[in-house]
């Protein structure tokens, strides 16, 4: 159908344009996120109403309403910034989701979950090999905060260990060895990333150099009075004018923010895989 080569070329062009931002200022322009929303909507009505097939208008609003459910864990969630948000929210509006087993919504947010955790994890090895002597400063400070934690890690691994050599129960064997590998790999993982975060996407940046839907790392008082902080999801227009404004009279120094890994690249790869491959889980499996 040619209204789906449209989509297609207008998905695309948009994640390239998106993909550069986010990896450039880490920032996706509103009127590019906004206009997937909009164009999405927009044309799939335009099509209903020409062939008088509304099917059509409701896929789209089905694939931006799971999108929009979605995007909101992720950034209440802290995960995501609002640009990442808006863009998935797009283009659940323009892909649309079809009531079906083979919906290629289905298949690309899928893609997006493989895609997403194998990019953020290369993304994270080479932050940490880049600023490495800061990110293995933090693994020891990191170390050092959750000793506590790390002894009783060894001592449940020791006991699976132990259940894994002696256990006559072939069944109990692979669930002690299972159990071991999975708490191992979760602890150290979580030291992993916490050290990434706080050697690599950690920034202080003067006030002017915000820009909004920034992450504010710490909390920024002034005389008592919170202007700014962790809990606001975003620092938003009105609070960067009052930072520059306090900047200027030396109130606020620089500001702390969490610069996060620009994720909208692993949509694009995510949507090319599904157009050209299909659901990767079910190929693989």
């Amino acid at each position: 159908m040619i209204v789906n080569s449209i989509i297609n070329v207008i998905i695309i062009s948009a994640l390239l344009i998106a993909s550069y931002t986010d990896i450039k200022r880490r920032e996706v322009p509103d009127w590019l996120s906004y206009g997937l929303i909009f164009v999405g909507l927009g044309l799939r009505l335009i099509y209903s109403l020409a062939v008088w097939e509304f099917s059509y208008i409701i896929y789209g609003l089905a694939g931006f309403g799971i999108m929009l459910a979605f995007a909101l864990v992720m950034f209440y969630a802290g995960q995501w910034g609002g640009g990442d948000s808006k863009v998935l929210m797009g283009l659940g509006a323009l892909i649309g989701l079809e009531f079906s087993a083979g919906s290629f919504l289905v298949s690309f947010f899928l893609n997006s979950l493989i895609v997403g955790a194998f990019y953020g994890l290369v993304w994270s090895i080479l932050a940490a090999f880049a600023n490495f002597n800061k990110f293995k400063k933090e693994v020891i400070i990191i170390n050092k905060r959750f000793a506590n934690l790390k002894k009783a890690l060894i001592g449940a691994v020791a006991l699976l260990i132990l259940i894994l050599i002696f256990s006559p129960d072939i069944v109990l064997k692979i669930m002690a060895g299972s159990a071991a590998l999975v708490f191992s790999f979760t602890f150290y993982l979580m030291i992993f990333v916490k050290a990434v975060e706080n050697a690599c996407m950690l920034k202080y940046v003067k006030p002017s150099e915000l820009t909004e839907g920034d992450w504010i790392a710490n909390d920024i008082l002034v005389g008592g009075k919170k202007i700014a902080g962790p809990r606001d999801l975003g620092v938003s227009k009105k609070q960067i004018k009052q930072l520059a404004e306090f900047y200027k009279k030396k109130k606020v120094r620089k500001v702390l923010i969490k610069t996060g890994i620009p994720f909208v690249p692993a949509f694009l790869a995510a949507y090319i895989i599904t157009l050209f491959i299909g659901n990767i889980a079910l190929v693989f499996l």
